[in-house]
């Protein structure tokens, strides 16, 4: 089990994983502000991989919900840039992944399932629950618990599918550092690497694809 004695030492009272979100929150604030404070037209090592990151979200943003989609970009990209940040962190030895953790998984997900009906309302009016009624309205007792349940395991999976595959990687990282020191650990960190990188890119083309949905037509 990953450990980091001074945050467990200042915050005693405080769970381990609140303590790792603030300190993911301390690096993102001072990567941001070192990155955005002096911008250039040839931007430095800070800037570049900073601009690259927001680039890449950016255009995936785009490529998923459109033009439309633009007014969500702060939100998905703060999310991104938050798990992929925990997810790294809990490569380094001493350190823990937040996003290792389901309450931390369970606080994203739900702000992305609430956002979700409130855009939809917003769009669509009080038309927007109709979904849940079905075609047609003899339908609605098998319809509306088919559809709710539908709903409320989105967070669920969400949450679900991050935390098992970053604790699930940590611990085998960890049997296979202490069975075989030499040889695993650099493919074994890269391949964690990966998947880090793809469960956050996972996490967010869902929650686009769930905004996404709330903002379109229903028929």
């Amino acid at each position: 089990m990953h450990t980091l004695s001074f945050l467990q030492l200042a915050f005693p009272a405080i769970p381990t994983h609140i303590t790792y979100t603030w300190l993911v929150m301390a690096l993102l604030i001072l990567v941001s502000f070192l990155a955005t404070r002096r911008l250039q037209l040839v931007p430095g090592t800070i800037q570049n991989v900073m601009e690259t990151i927001v680039e890449a979200f950016h255009n995936l943003l785009i490529d998923t919900m459109g033009e439309e989609g633009k007014r969500f970009f702060p939100l998905i990209a703060t999310i991104g840039l938050f798990i992929l940040v925990s997810n790294i962190m809990g490569l380094i030895p001493g350190f823990e992944s937040p996003t290792a953790n389901l309450m931390t998984n369970a606080s994203m997900a739900l702000v992305v399932f609430f956002l979700t009906h409130v855009v939809g309302v917003k769009v669509h009016g009080w038309k927007y629950l109709k979904q849940f009624v079905g075609p047609n309205p003899w339908l609605a007792p098998l319809m509306i618990p088919i559809e709710l349940v539908s709903h409320i395991v989105r967070p669920v999976s969400l949450t679900i599918r991050l935390f098992g595959n970053i604790e699930g990687g940590h611990i085998v990282l960890a049997v296979l550092v202490i069975l075989v020191p030499l040889l695993v650990p650099v493919p074994v960190l890269i391949l964690k690497l990966m998947i880090c990188v793809i469960q956050t890119l996972v996490f967010m083309l869902l929650s686009m694809v769930y905004i996404a949905s709330a903002m379109e037509e229903h028929h």
